[in-house]
């Protein structure tokens, strides 16, 4: 079963225009050795085995890898154990990341795999997303951001969206059957400067379907955005 997860990987990479050479490899034998260790002491995933890990965490983060451009500036906020943004450094090394998470044991798991896989251009940061100094720093800058949660695309676009620079997108990982969702989402979407553009979809298997839902800023967020004292989940914008 090894190799057809490794085989899987390196089919979506060549998809995507990358080569799937020794040191990718060397780097994802080592992230998932540090995760499954990290995971005996912190709740990181419940996917623990090589080859869930290499489909259900690598590969899928590996998909639509091509879509961002080069050298561009991305942001993956609530990234857990580093998925999908830390993968996507790894096979995107020209890409400058910037991982956000809410639980500190998480962002120090990360530095230590940034570190020992001698990862430059990317770095981690101890946020909630409607942290005011967050907010400050990061407001309308980045090319990207993506998120791969379990959000509703309300609540998930109000926490994302604001920290997209003009012209640049915010996509988000979903699964399937996410219309209503996205309908649900348009008042915020609006509200906070984006505009809808696609929604790509990418087979990985017979299991897994993966939707990308593509939102373009077109104007610049307040500051008022996104809210605090959790009220993009108990109040969204619908």
């Amino acid at each position: 079963m090894e190799n057809n997860a490794i085989e899987l990987l390196e089919s979506v990479l060549r998809e995507n225009n990358i080569v799937f050479n020794d040191d990718i490899k060397n780097k994802l034998d080592v992230y998932y050795q540090m995760l499954i260790d990290y995971n005996e002491k912190i709740n990181l995933t419940a996917i623990t085995k090589y080859d869930d890990v290499y489909i259900k965490h690598f590969t899928d983060s590996a998909l639509f890898s091509a879509h961002y451009k080069t050298n561009a500036s991305v942001c993956d906020i609530g990234t857990g154990a580093g998925f999908p943004g830390l993968l996507l450094k790894i096979i995107r090394p020209d890409l400058n990341v910037t991982l956000v998470d809410s639980l500190n044991k998480r962002i120090i798991f990360l530095n230590d795999v940034i570190k020992k896989l001698n990862l430059n251009g990317i770095q981690c940061l101890h946020y909630r997303a409607e942290d005011i100094e967050f907010k400050n720093k990061y407001l309308n800058s980045f090319d990207y951001v993506i998120a791969r949660a379990v959000a509703q695309m309300p609540t998930l676009t109000e926490y994302c969206l604001p920290y997209v620079k003009v012209g640049g997108q915010f996509i988000a990982y979903k699964s399937d059957n996410i219309e209503d969702e996205l309908n649900n989402a348009k008042k915020c979407i609006h509200i906070l400067g984006g505009k809808f553009k696609d929604i790509e979809t990418v087979l990985l298997n017979e299991d897994i379907k993966r939707k990308f839902i593509i939102i373009e800023k077109i104007n610049k967020c307040e500051q008022l955005y996104p809210r605090g004292m959790n009220k993009p989940r108990l109040k969204p914008l619908i």
